[in-house]
C-alpha cells in the first residue's frame, strides 16, 4: 500500500475518536484488534517462530520484548488501515504492556494445569470431567491475588517493574503497564473449561449442580476481580466492569435467561458500581443482546462472526456501541 501523511493520517483519526466519544461522531472509527496469537504465527514479528507459547507464557523477559516488538510493529504496518496514529503508541503517550494470560488464567487460577502443545495456543484441560465434578467445592476457594497461575502472572509483574525502572522507556517513548485480573471471560466459559462438554449434558441432566458450579465460580471471581482492583488502586468497587462469555452462543435465551442471568447479575452487583457495562460475546450470540441490555445494563457489546449489524443497531437503538466489522474469511 501507499503510505499515507502521518500527521495527516494521525489528525484525522483523533478527530474521529474525538467525535465519537464526544457522542457525535463523523464517521465510525475504525479499528483493528489484534492479540498475541496474530503477532507469534507473523514472520515479520516472530521469525521462525524464535518465541513459543511457552517462553512468552512463562519468561517475564520474552514477554515483555515481544509485546513491545508486536506494539511497535502495529504502529507502522496496521495504524494505516485504521484510526490507530502511525508511529506512535496507540494513545500517543506510552507503550502499553500487560502481563498476558491468555484465556487460560481462570481455569488455571482454581488449579488447573496449563499445557502448552505444539503449533496450539495454550490451554487447560478439565479438570472437573467424569466423577470428578464436585471436585472444587471441597478445595475452598483460591487466594484471590495470587492463588494459581497469578502466582506467576505476578512474579512477572514485579520483574518488569523493577526492568522498566531501571530502562523506562522503548524507542523513544515510555511503558506503562496496565492492570489484569480485573476482567473475566465468563463463567460459563469458565465452568466449560473445567468440566469439559459434560457441562452441556448437565444441564438437563443435573441442573443443580450447574447453579451451584456458576455461583462458586462467580464467588470467585467477584473476589479476584476485587482483591486485583485494590492491589493496582482502582476505585473499590471499580465505576466499570466488562466481561465475556462466548460459551454464551451455545445456549437458547429462555435457557440463558434461567441459568445466566442471575449469575451475571451477581457478577456485576460484586464487582462495580456502574449502571452500564460492557461484554464481549464471540460466535452469533445476537439472540441474548436485548435481554442483556434491558436486564443487565449492558450498552456496550464486542460483538463475533458472524451477525447482522444492521439488525442489531435497529434492535437496540442507537445509544448502544457495537464492536464488529466483516467476516474473518475476509480478514
Amino acid at each position: 500500500m501507499i503510505q499515507p501523511d502521518a500527521r495527516e493520517h494521525n489528525a484525522e483519526a483523533r478527530a474521529a475518536w474525538d467525535a465519537f466519544h464526544a457522542g457525535r461522531p463523523l464517521r465510525p472509527p475504525v479499528a483493528l484488534g489484534t492479540n498475541t496469537q496474530f503477532f507469534i504465527y507473523n514472520d515479520d514479528v516472530n521469525p521462525r517462530g524464535a518465541v513459543d507459547w511457552e517462553a512468552y507464557c512463562t519468561d517475564a523477559g520474552v514477554m515483555l520484548d515481544f509485546q513491545l516488538r508486536a506494539a511497535a510493529w502495529r504502529s507502522v504496518h496496521i495504524a494505516p488501515y485504521c484510526d490507530d496514529p502511525i508511529g506512535t503508541p496507540p494513545n500517543g503517550e506510552a507503550w502499553l504492556v500487560r502481563v498476558d494470560l491468555q484465556n487460560f488464567d481462570e481455569a488455571a487460577h482454581l488449579g488447573a494445569p496449563v499445557v502448552f502443545l505444539p503449533g496450539q495456543v495454550p490451554d487447560t484441560p478439565p479438570i472437573l470431567a467424569g466423577d470428578r465434578k464436585n471436585a472444587l467445592f471441597d478445595m475452598g476457594l483460591p487466594d484471590p491475588l495470587r492463588g494459581g497461575w497469578y502466582r506467576k502472572a505476578h512474579e512477572i509483574y514485579d520483574r518488569w517493574g523493577e526492568r522498566l525502572y531501571r530502562e523506562g522507556e522503548y524507542r523513544g517513548w515510555p511503558v506503562r503497564m496496565d492492570p489484569f485480573g480485573w476482567w473475566s471471560n465468563g463463567p460459563l466459559t469458565l465452568a466449560v473449561s473445567l468440566r469439559g462438554q459434560e457441562l452441556l449434558t448437565d444441564f438437563y441432566e443435573d441442573p443443580e449442580y450447574v447453579r451451584t458450579l456458576l455461583d462458586f465460580l462467580a464467588e470467585v471471581t467477584i473476589a479476584r476481580v476485587r482483591k486485583h482492583a485494590r492491589f493496582f488502586g482502582m476505585p473499590d468497587p471499580p465505576p466499570t466492569m466488562w466481561f465475556a462469555d462466548d460459551n454464551l452462543s451455545m445456549l437458547s435465551v429462555p435457557m440463558a435467561r434461567e441459568f445466566m442471568l442471575p449469575v451475571y447479575r451477581k457478577l456485576k452487583a460484586g464487582i462495580t458500581s456502574a449502571e452500564q457495562i460492557k461484554v464481549h460475546l464471540c460466535g452469533d450470540a445476537s439472540r441474548h443482546f436485548c435481554w442483556l441490555k434491558e436486564e443487565l445494563g449492558v450498552y456496550d457489546f464486542e460483538t463475533g462472526f458472524p451477525i447482522d449489524h444492521g439488525a442489531i443497531r435497529r434492535q437496540l437503538g442507537p445509544e448502544v456501541t457495537i464492536h464488529g466489522g466483516p467476516t474473518v474469511m475476509l480478514l
